[in-house]
C-alpha cells in the first residue's frame, strides 16, 4: 500500500471472453434491471490488458478490434483502475493498453472483460493484495458480467447475472462464432424485449437440469439441444439477418446455435474440432457474415501473464 512504483513496472493480465450457454430473462423490475438465470462458459478469445506508469490515466487499445475502444471514463477499464487505485490510497497514474480480440459490442462481454482485467492488473500493480471477494464486489459493481470474467471457467450466474455458483464440466467444447463489424446496444436489446413480450410478462426464468446434466457429461450433442436465449427474438428484430446467419450454421451442421449475449455474435456448437473448422470455413465463404472464429471453451478467468 501506498509503495512507489519503478519505472519499469508492467503488468499484463490475460482475460477471456464469454458467451451464454442458456440466458433466462425475467421481467423488467422497478429498478429497471431483470432478474437472470444464465450459464456463463469462457472461452478463448483474449484480450490482454497492460498496466504500466504513466503521468495520468489514460487508456490505448491495439490488436485487431484496437481502434474500437473507448479512451475515456466511458470504458470501464477506466472506471476499474479508479476503484482499485481509490482503495488503496493512490493516484490512478496509469497507461491501460488494451490489446483486444474479443469483438466489440458484440455480446461477447468483451468491455467486461477488460474491467476484469483492469482490476487484476491494478491489483497486482500496486501490490495491493485486495482479498478475493472485495475483488468481487468491484467487479459487481462495474457490471453484470465482470465478476464472471474474473473467475472464468462455466457458471451459473442469477439475480444480473453477478451471483455465481460453478458448474461442473468435462472435457471441452469446440464452438465458432460468427461476428459483425456493426455492435447491437445491449440496453436497447433489453428494450426491444420487454416490447415484444408485454407488460403482463411475469416468467421467472430457470436454468434447465438437462443442460448442466449435459454440461457434466461433456456430451456436446445433448447440450446442443438445450442453447437458449431469451434476447434472440430482440436481437432478430433489430437485425434480421441474424435468422439467415443462424440457419446457415444449422445446415452447415452446427449440434445447436443461438445469438450470444444480446448479440449480435452467433454462437455454433460443433461436434469436435474437426466440424468446428468446416463450419468456420463454410460461415466465412456464406457472404453473410463479416469474420468467424474458431474457440473453445471452458477456460480461467482474468489471470496474471507477464
Amino acid at each position: 500500500m501506498g509503495m512507489s512504483k519503478p519505472d519499469t513496472v508492467h503488468v499484463t493480465v490475460r482475460v477471456p471472453g464469454k458467451v451464454n450457454l442458456y440466458l433466462g430473462v425475467g421481467p423488467r423490475e422497478f429498478s429497471g434491471y431483470h432478474e437472470l438465470a444464465t450459464v456463463f462458459q469462457a472461452v478463448n478469445i483474449y484480450d490482454e490488458i497492460t498496466v504500466k506508469p504513466a503521468d495520468t490515466l489514460r487508456i490505448t487499445g491495439s490488436g485487431k478490434y484496437g481502434h474500437l475502444v473507448p479512451t475515456d471514463e466511458t470504458n470501464l477499464a477506466w472506471q476499474a483502475a479508479q476503484l482499485v487505485a481509490k482503495a488503496c490510497g493512490e493516484d490512478p497514474n496509469l497507461e491501460i493498453n488494451i490489446d483486444k480480440s474479443i469483438p466489440v459490442a458484440a455480446g461477447m462481454a468483451g468491455g467486461s472483460a477488460d474491467a476484469a482485467g483492469t482490476l487484476l492488473a491494478c491489483d497486482i500493480y500496486f501490490q495491493a493484495g485486495i482479498p478475493r471477494d472485495e475483488l468481487d464486489a468491484m467487479a459487481a459493481l462495474l457490471g453484470s458480467d465482470v465478476p464472471f470474467i474474473l473467475h472464468g471457467g462455466c457458471a451459473l450466474g442469477s439475480g444480473r447475472g453477478d451471483i455465481l455458483s460453478p458448474v461442473m464440466t468435462r472435457g471441452s467444447f469446440h464452438w465458432v462464432f460468427a461476428t459483425f463489424n456493426e455492435g447491437l446496444s445491449t440496453a436497447q436489446i433489453y428494450e426491444r424485449t420487454d416490447e415484444l413480450r408485454g407488460l403482463d410478462f411475469e416468467t421467472i426464468p430457470d436454468v434447465p437440469n438437462e443442460l448442466l446434466a449435459a454440461l457434466a457429461q461433456g456430451n456436446a450433442q445433448e447440450l446442443g439441444k438445450f442453447l437458449h436465449n431469451d434476447l434472440q427474438a430482440a436481437a432478430i428484430a433489430n437485425r434480421s439477418g441474424l435468422k439467415d446467419v443462424l440457419e446457415y450454421g444449422r445446415d452447415l451442421g452446427s449440434l445447436g446455435e443461438l445469438v450470444s449475449g444480446s448479440g449480435p455474435t452467433c454462437a455454433f456448437l460443433a461436434r469436435d474440432e474437426v466440424s468446428a473448422i468446416d463450419l468456420l470455413v463454410g460461415l466465412k465463404s456464406s457472404g453473410l457474415v463479416d469474420d468467424a472464429v474458431h474457440a473453445h471453451g471452458p477456460v480461467h478467468g482474468a489471470r496474471q501473464i507477464r
